[in-house]
């Protein structure tokens, strides 16, 4: 047995469940046994689907938090509530936008895709005598499918953008400000559509399917997946998550055996890089990522939450959350609402049996200042562009915020004390061609306050022929060390930052070609029939 223990920031953290004037109770969650994760949570509300008669309906809900009560809000709820209900049957999946806290989108079995929009005042006067509650009203009905929508999820970077898996095997994508007809259809599944997910920036699309496949589509070029690998070899439950910005899926399922197992995947090929399993319990596992580069899983039908943290393609145990109440379904809050004075680094909603516990992850600290290296920038509630702009082929990079100030900047430009230069910017895939250089010494740095940060690699033959610098003075040379080495280590990071986004253009380049290719050979199958 190894006698060192793995150093990280997160080897200790805990989970700690609210106190029971904190959890809401009464909750009357849907008995429907489709597979999703039955509530799903804002900056300012939760959303779960309910139990109700006469058709379908979800409840909305103020955001429990596992510090303080709600203000002015009853911790056990009434029998009767308001419910957005124009659904016709069981509402299977929501799913809240990440640009407005009070838009949600929902999923029927009646094929049906609705869009609400929440007041603050629907939560006024709860409990008070002579007391009506008013149903919820949609703001937008969609028809997406005779047969059920069983996912919806919102774009990540553009504005009103909704997605949804439907009954006839498709993903249908709709731009919110002209929803008669979607804007595409991704086809090719041969079964139930389970799980999906974009990544960070909504260029790519990935889903699992009951047919074991793992499909990744480019939402806007064509129909068909540019890319389909077998998944897990089991035919039950497999969900399917982007790891932040990292070029990597995980993936959960279960083996031909039916282990559970947690799967990471190589994005530009769909190449398996690690299967773990995990156990032989028959729930299946919720994945949730987090940017702090942690992994939770969540089993249905589990007390426990298991995190692991992502380092070289490898995930790491760090521990568990353990509980004696089998959850029925999870989510996680938005980083950008977590309690950062308390060193919450996420914060997940689980619900079990009937009701909604709030669970803070936090980092055992004492200290009285924001602590940075625990708290990377969060996804901002900022769109970086309209679905428009989306629809039309434009790319741009999603939006972040700072959580010590709330600034907000494009994540690819992180914000800086000193200007970035022109130089810094990306280069066309034209003029893209690969170049080293040997890392400047230390002691040739300039001084920390005379930098300007020019991130352009040098070509071998430009470092081979440029002329030495002129040693700097010995004294500034001993005082500026740890200086140097901090400018080293920014740059260092922008580089890998920018190396990042490179292969991320090429890899979306390719995928466009391979989807204009297989559009060419549907084209000419066509023309060949028609013949």
């Amino acid at each position: 047995m190894s006698r060192f223990v793995r150093a990280s920031k997160y080897r200790h953290v805990f989970g700690q469940s609210g106190k029971k004037e904190y959890i809401i109770e009464n909750v009357k969650v849907t008995n429907n046994a489709w597979d999703t994760n039955i509530i799903a949570a804002s900056g300012k509300y939760v959303s779960i689907n309910w139990n109700a008669s006469g058709g379908g309906a979800f409840a909305i809900l103020p955001l429990p938090s596992p510090f303080h009560t709600i203000p002015g809000f009853p911790h056990k709820l009434p029998d009767t509530l308001p419910l957005a209900r124009s659904h016709t049957a069981s509402v299977l999946d929501t799913d809240w936008s990440p640009h407005d806290d009070s838009l949600v989108a929902s999923g029927g079995d009646d094929g049906k895709v609705m869009i609400w929009k929440v007041d603050d005042s629907a939560f006024e006067g709860w409990g008070a005598d002579h007391w009506v509650p008013k149903d919820f009203d949609p703001v937008w009905r969609i028809d997406a499918s005779p047969r059920k929508v069983g996912q919806v999820l919102f774009h990540p970077t553009a504005s009103n953008v909704v997605a949804g898996a439907t009954g006839d095997y498709t993903v249908k994508l709709w731009d919110l400000a002209r929803t008669e007809d979607p804007r595409n259809v991704l086809s090719g599944h041969n079964d139930a559509i389970q799980s999906l997910a974009f990544n960070s920036t909504g260029t790519l699309l990935v889903t699992t399917c009951r047919d074991r496949k793992l499909r990744l589509f480019d939402p806007r070029a064509g129909s068909d997946a540019v890319r389909v690998t077998d998944g897990h070899g089991g035919i039950k439950g497999a969900r399917v998550v982007w790891m932040g910005d990292h070029d990597r899926i995980a993936t959960t399922g279960f083996s031909k055996m039916s282990d559970r197992q947690v799967a990471i995947w190589e994005t530009g090929s769909l190449s398996n890089l690690k299967t773990t399993t995990i156990d032989q319990s028959s729930g299946v596992m919720m994945p949730f990522w987090s940017e702090n580069n942690i992994l939770f899983l969540a089993g249905k039908g589990d007390g426990n939450i298991r995190y692991y943290e992502y380092e070289n393609d490898n995930l790491f145990a760090l521990d568990e959350h353990k509980s004696v109440d089998p959850q029925r379904g999870m989510c996680f809050l938005p980083r950008r609402a977590l309690n950062v004075a308390d060193c919450e680094i996420a914060r997940a909603y689980k619900i079990a049996g009937s009701n909604i516990e709030p669970i803070a992850f936090i980092v055992p600290r004492r200290a009285d200042g924001f602590q940075s290296d625990i708290f990377p920038p969060a996804p901002s509630s900022e769109p970086s562009m309209s679905a428009n702009d989306f629809f039309s082929g434009k790319n741009a990079p999603r939006k972040v915020v700072d959580l010590a100030s709330g600034a907000s900047f494009a994540s690819s430009a992180p914000p800086s004390a000193v200007p970035v230069p022109v130089s810094a910017s990306m280069p066309s895939p034209a003029t893209m061609t690969p170049s080293y250089s040997t890392p400047t010494p230390a002691s040739q740095m300039p001084s920390a306050h005379a930098v300007t940060k020019s991130y352009s690699i040098p070509t071998p033959s430009s470092t081979t022929t440029a002329e030495p610098p002129s040693p700097a003075p010995a004294p500034t040379i001993q005082k500026s060390n740890s200086r140097d080495d901090s400018t080293l280590g920014q740059e260092n990071a922008q580089l890998r930052k920018e190396l990042r986004e490179a292969r991320e253009l090429i890899r979306n380049l390719e995928l466009q070609v391979e989807a204009q290719r297989a559009n060419a050979r549907k084209a000419a199958q066509a023309l060949l029939d028609a013949a």
